[in-house]
């Protein structure tokens, strides 16, 4: 099973050779890393040049956004699996793409997510909040559930039925594309309990009162075209799950910097490294 990881970047130089290098860690050799630049001035391309023969297919050229750069990405993707990576994030560990393959062939689902924690921009070891995901019941998505976008994997072979990234949504459209998969669609999903991401802290939809409230909207708006109950009501529920990733970090504090976990001994399923004690 080949697995495609997209980056978008635009003047990601800061941060973007991390990434990468959490790639190619991976202890799963068949991995397809795309990367989609927006045309960066800042030494980005350096930094793709550098790693060059590591990178499957790159391309830079101006863009309309993050997601329209997904869609690019997912068209030039060959895998059996798609998932996304920001260019300032990392993967948590070396089998985290090994640990999500295994559950496609144990499972045999549509889709893979799992568990992801937001860290201080300068310190991955400051762990600010923590987004751990439940068992997947299409029923959460009528009281604001979403699973984690960036620990999303899904089967490429989805795309042609259920379609790319709507555009149009902005900072909701991964919110509407998981939506649109899993609640309209009902595609089959997994829930993997496994710390996929590390995801530096700060985002397009959270910098201020204004954004949140216009992220709120797209949100809304999504739920609707995608048939979810009360979606008024459930846009307003939404941001207030995410309180509960907050409470989580007095048990974080009980892990070590680089996030102590826990491998089962004995497991008939695909062994799954847990956030221990969250």
């Amino acid at each position: 099973m080949r697995v495609s990881i997209i980056t978008v970047t635009y003047n990601s130089a800061r941060y973007l050779e991390e990434c990468i290098l959490s790639v190619l860690r991976q202890d799963y050799a068949d991995i397809e890393h795309i990367i989609v630049d927006g045309g960066s001035t800042d030494g980005t391309l350096q930094i793709i040049e550098k790693y060059r023969e590591h990178i499957s297919q790159w391309v830079s050229e101006p863009d309309h956004g993050m997601y329209d750069a997904i869609n690019k990405g997912m068209k030039m993707a060959t895998g059996d699996v798609i998932g996304t990576l920001n260019s300032d994030d990392l993967l948590a560990g070396t089998n985290v793409i090994s640990s999500i393959v295994n559950t496609f062939d144990f499972e045999q689902v549509d889709a893979v997510y799992g568990d992801l924690i937001y860290v201080a921009p300068n310190d991955i070891s400051s762990v600010q909040r923590v987004w751990r995901g439940l068992p997947y019941k299409r029923f959460r998505y009528r009281f604001g559930w979403m699973p984690a976008h960036p620990t999303f994997y899904f089967k490429k072979s989805l795309l042609e039925n259920y379609g790319n990234y709507e555009t149009h949504y902005y900072t909701a459209a991964d919110y509407e594309f998981m939506a649109r998969y899993l609640f309209y669609y009902r595609a089959t999903a997994y829930y993997l309990p496994k710390l996929i991401v590390k995801m530096r802290n700060g985002g397009m939809s959270n910098g201020n009162l204004f954004r949140r409230l216009r992220a709120n909207r797209r949100d809304y708006l999504a739920m609707r075209r995608n048939r979810i109950p009360f979606a008024f009501w459930v846009s307003i529920m939404k941001p207030f799950r995410k309180i509960l990733q907050y409470k989580k970090m007095g048990l974080m504090k009980m892990l070590k910097p680089d996030l102590q976990v826990h491998v089962p001994q004995a497991a008939k399923k695909p062994e799954a490294v847990t956030l221990s004690n969250v």
